[in-house]
């Protein structure tokens, strides 16, 4: 499946600041089973735009404004293709619970057992296990099934309920959240039982009819946990469904700080508004390739082209 992105932000200042420095993270990656065949980010006010890939393989956009401006809008453009990932067994074998532990111990799959600041395990959380019986039984396969299903029914989806920063006893507590807070909850659930569970920022492309709860215009998040034999294996708790052809990566890491779309500092005493916009469309056939192919004229403008020549170490 191929699909078109287009993400649109804006800042707008409360009167003009004199510098802003900011990072970005929209690019999809391509690894797995997907693969982004072409990235344009595009600065207004105009900046030289670079580019670093973290640890992780984000890849992150940076770029500064050194004039006094009263607004910033950024737009991202790509074309991705995602194949459906393999079909999951209906439970993992009775060792798998070892097999988990050994993986823990001898990767680098270990970092993503530690909590983050909005993950950090708390009493509501413990409690919440409890009522849902989340514990090691079974096999981790169908632990982390109920546990997905368990915080979809749990909580209500309420945009906006919950602020970038709110930690996860904000959603336990008020029963309603979004997908970060359900997927933050999740991660702190998955590690407590010792499986390695990492933070995905990205997109979800919403069917028509679909039943889907998320906001479609807007950016996505969901959990990927590692399992022996299958590896990092995508699960969406917000809409209660496993990660499929229809979720497109941009940025891992422990939680929504690590993976943040955009971040930066201004200079001045301005205060500031951000819109969003997000576009997901599905392409009825494969884009031409010479348009994938073909050289971006604008100078003001990044792609995906050339990694190695504009890469900068973070």
């Amino acid at each position: 499946m191929y699909y078109s992105i287009t993400h649109r932000t804006r800042y707008k200042y409360s009167v003009p600041v004199s510098e802003s420095i900011t990072e970005v993270r929209m690019n999809p990656r391509s690894d797995g089973n997907q693969r982004c065949l072409r990235f344009e980010l595009a600065i207004s006010p105009q900046a030289r735009t670079y580019k670093y890939v973290e640890s992780a393989g984000n890849i992150v956009h940076y770029f500064d404004i050194p004039g006094h401006h009263t607004q910033l809008a950024i737009t991202a453009e790509a074309i991705v293709e995602v194949h459906p990932p393999p079909k999951l067994p209906e439970r993992l074998p009775n060792d798998a619970w070892d097999e988990i532990d050994f993986l823990a111990r001898t990767t680098d799959a270990y970092d993503m057992l530690l909590p983050g600041n909005l993950t950090m395990p708390s009493q509501h959380l413990r409690e919440f296990m409890a009522s849902i019986d989340a514990r090691r039984r079974d096999d981790p396969l169908t632990v982390i099934r109920h546990v997905k299903r368990s915080i979809f029914e749990s909580f209500r989806y309420v945009p906006q309920s919950t602020e970038v920063d709110s930690h996860i006893d904000d959603a336990l507590s008020n029963g309603e959240g979004v997908c970060q807070d359900f997927s933050h909850i999740m991660l702190a659930i998955v590690r407590e039982l010792g499986i390695p569970a990492r933070y995905v920022s990205g997109y979800l492309f919403h069917q028509r009819n679909g039943e889907e709860r998320s906001t479609p215009d807007a950016t996505h998040a969901w959990v990927e946990v590692l399992l022996p034999g299958l590896g990092w294996v995508g699960l969406d708790p917000t809409n209660n469904m496993l990660g499929d052809g229809r979720h497109i990566r941009v940025a891992i890491g422990r939680e929504y700080s690590d993976v943040t779309p955009t971040r930066g500092v201004f200079s001045g005493s301005a205060d500031s508004k951000l819109q969003v916009e997000v576009k997901v469309s599905q392409l009825d056939v494969p884009p031409p390739s010479e348009e994938l192919e073909a050289p971006v004229t604008d100078p003001w403008r990044v792609d995906n082209s050339d990694m190695r020549q504009m890469q900068q170490q973070q």
